[in-house]
């Protein structure tokens, strides 16, 4: 990755300027707890993840399996690669030694339980193809369940306090890996046997109960390790609200469920592996694929190159090329943080030297990255859990989103602008960037997103048309500088396997607060709550209804967000009048901008890492730049035309007349238009923003009125506005 030296626009001519290439942009970033094999464990380990991506390809496109073994299977292997490939805690080095050997030893005895357990689940199996009709009880607790349970409980303890070197498996996690192939094992034998009828009743096994009590644990423990506590945190809290639930006084309470009864449903599709696993199981496992092709391709440099060929000479042009290399990027892989990770490192030191201060940096670059998880057509992973979950056709989502996007992302481009125009900026040099008709050869690259859209409106399955753009990604390759041939394809599968284990364990945590929430009925009782406040006011039931998206969503990687926000609020909205899609848009909205509102703002935080800028600081001014997104939501409410729900006539309308009140929303919050505004103007233009957002016919016309009031105000005060009025 090579950076531009500082210029300004009194820089002589005949300097030396180095084009600002983007390289790099498309390598997999390394968590500080991801250990770095070399030697037989980086070839087991990149063989087990190439396994792993081709189980799916094989097993979604050639050869199905039954769905809860499949699905059973996809937690497992993830869990077993997690936790080969993350540690619990900081690797031993010269500051931190290794620790004791006694730690070591008791950490392989624990592998006896626990290889105990794996036996005892073949001799189950052994047993129930035999003409056994159930097993045990006594055998399930005493040789499955209390072993599993010691082992997973004392492995997981130990992982936090085993300290080893970044090259080398830690004899804890081995535990844990066996642990996690013995709960897989036995669910897969119970789940294919007629017991699978009796989950949720006395008469099921409670070796169901205890190895969904060991899974959950480990799901619990791998999120920990690759997503942070905050989800944990939530998990923990909703568990805990299981048992503590009869207990609390008004609508939180409920009869109760005992330990048995709950662990037994938990891991089945009322939990773990419900909606959330089967869409990460199927759709986001493939479009990861996908993503690691493109990768594997370089195409990622290439859509970061083709915007600073776009963008980079207009006023402020890294932060354009931010907004959109960021929206590109982010729409494929899935996560706000770690978006801001691979573009930001090269656009926010560009946006530092041609002078926009670091918090204003790290922020737009937070506010774009989050943009990317609502752009159409892959949307990260959140269209597709919303498919499942509503039962809406996935291409009828991805035109929803349309107007939307283009609004958010207007709003960005606007704020950026306004911004550039006062403070004076000017864009990159000609000399800086990439020639444009060098890249616009190999415009081609862009082949599988077009093949992947046409494929879905073609009337394509989903998961059809994600292998063929990925098949594409192959091909398309062999014209570029980066062909892939066998080893490119293997590194791309084995990269895939990596990138996925993260989704996995949050979607699989999602699931298990989904089960709670369903099991429990507290999502139900929720939802009368919602519907007592709509009584009042809709308005407040909505206001409600976003604050709680963005408290659930505070912490949570995206796909975790909307999975549990849209269990807990979107029935609820449904059921005080709101049109499902509307709803789930509503709830999907809000839990994505909650990577960047304070004060968990997990993309804003990335970014301040990045910049060198304050955490809270940023945060604060991502939410600045990124505000039409807390509006947008609200403008599905009262115009559903903005979903692409009504006649051509009425969504032109609501279109044009939301993007004017986005860009006079854009001019009041950074106070220029044409030129600098005053403060009464700022309060008329707001108004004028207000109404033409809102979306009534009347309130267009006022807003409409207002907004030519003002622009002939600016334009006949400040003419073209190309005199920029320095500021800082």
């Amino acid at each position: 990755m090579s950076h531009t030296p500082e210029s300004r626009d009194d820089t002589p001519h005949d300097d030396v300027v180095e084009t600002v290439n983007a390289e790099g942009v498309d390598d997999a970033a390394v968590e500080s707890n991801r250990r770095l094999y070399t030697g037989w464990q980086w070839l087991l380990f990149g063989a087990l993840a190439i396994a792993y991506s081709s189980f799916h390809l094989i097993s979604l496109n050639v050869y199905p399996l039954e769905t809860w073994s499949f699905r059973i299977v996809h937690i497992a292997g993830a869990l077993i690669l997690g936790y080969g490939l993350y540690a619990g805690t900081r690797f031993a080095d010269e500051e931190h030694r290794r620790s004791a050997a006694w730690l070591s030893w008791v950490s392989y005895a624990l592998l006896i339980p626990a290889v105990y357990a794996l036996v005892r689940v073949v001799m189950m199996y052994q047993a129930m193809s035999g003409d056994a009709m159930r097993i045990d009880p006594a055998i399930e607790a005493w040789h499955f369940g209390y072993p599993l349970i010691l082992a997973t409980v004392a492995g997981i303890l130990l992982s936090w306090s085993y300290r080893q070197f970044r090259h080398r498996l830690s004899p804890a996690d081995l535990v844990l890996m066996v642990c996690a192939l013995a709960v897989a094992g036995y669910l897969l034998v119970m789940f294919n046997s007629p017991l699978r009828a009796a989950t949720g009743t006395s008469f099921a096994p409670m070796g169901i109960s205890y190895a969904a009590i060991a899974g959950s644990l480990l799901i619990l423990e791998l999120t920990r390790r690759v997503a942070g506590l905050a989800l944990v945190v939530i998990s923990a809290i909703f568990l805990i609200y299981v048992f503590a639930g009869p207990y609390l006084p008004g609508f939180l309470g409920y009869p109760g469920l005992s330990v048995g009864r709950f662990f037994s449903q938990v891991y089945t599709d009322a939990g773990i592996l419900g909606p959330t696993t089967a869409v990460s199981s199927t759709y986001i496992i493939l479009f990861i694929i996908f993503a690691a092709f493109l990768q594997a391709s370089k195409v990622g440099d290439y859509f970061v190159n083709f915007a600073f060929a776009a963008a980079g000479r207009a006023r402020g042009g890294p932060a354009k090329v931010s907004i959109f290399a960021s929206g590109l990027m982010g729409m494929i892989n899935g996560t706000s943080a770690g978006n801001v990770v691979s573009t930001g490192s090269l656009t926010i030191p560009l946006m530092k030297k041609v002078g926009y201060p670091a918090r204003s940096a790290g922020a737009i670059e937070a506010a774009a990255s989050t943009g990317g998880q609502i752009m159409p057509p892959i949307m990260g992973a959140g269209a597709f859990i919303m498919a499942e979950i509503t039962g809406i056709p996935y291409t009828e989502i991805a035109v929803a989103a349309l107007i939307p996007a283009i609004l958010y992302f207007l709003s960005i481009y606007c704020m950026v602008d306004f911004e550039a125009a006062r403070k004076g900026m000017r864009g990159m040099r000609k000399e800086e960037i990439p020639l444009f008709s060098r890249l616009i050869k190999q415009v081609y690259l862009f082949a599988p997103i077009i093949i992947l859209i046409a494929a879905l409106f073609m009337g394509y399955s989903v998961i059809r048309a994600g292998t063929l753009a990925t098949a594409s990604a192959a091909v398309v390759s062999w014209f570029s500088p980066h062909k892939m041939g066998i080893p490119a394809i293997l590194r791309a599968l084995q990269l895939a396997g990596t990138m996925a284990i993260q989704i996995i364990a949050v979607c699989a945590c999602a699931g298990l607060i989904v089960g709670v929430i369903s099991l429990t009925g507290v999502g139900a009782r929720f939802s009368s709550l919602l519907l007592g406040l709509a009584g009042v006011s809709q308005l407040l039931a909505l206001v409600f209804a976003m604050l709680i998206s963005i408290l659930l969503g505070m912490g949570m990687p995206t796909t975790a967000a909307y999975a549990v926000a849209a269990s807990v609020v979107a029935p609820g909205l449904i059921n005080i009048g709101i049109q499902p899609l509307v709803a789930h848009f509503f709830v999907f909205y809000f839990a994505v901008v909650s990577a960047i509102t304070p004060p968990v703002a997990l993309a804003s935080y990335a970014a301040a890492g990045i910049s060198g800028d304050n955490a809270m600081g940023t945060s604060v001014a991502s939410f600045k730049i990124g505000l039409a997104a807390f509006i947008v939501p609200f403008m599905f409410f009262y115009s559903p035309a903005m979903l692409m729900e009504g006649s051509w006539l009425q969504i032109l309308r609501v279109g044009v007349t939301a993007t004017l009140g986005i860009v006079m929303l854009a001019a009041t919050v950074q106070a220029w238009f044409f030129g600098p505004v005053k403060a009464w103007q700022r309060l008329v233009m707001l108004i004028g923003a207000v109404c033409m957002i809102y979306g009534g016919i009347y309130s267009d016309v006022a807003g409409l009125a207002i907004g030519a009031l003002m622009f002939f105000l600016q334009r006949g005060r400040h003419g073209g506005g190309d005199k920029a009025v320095a500021t800082g």
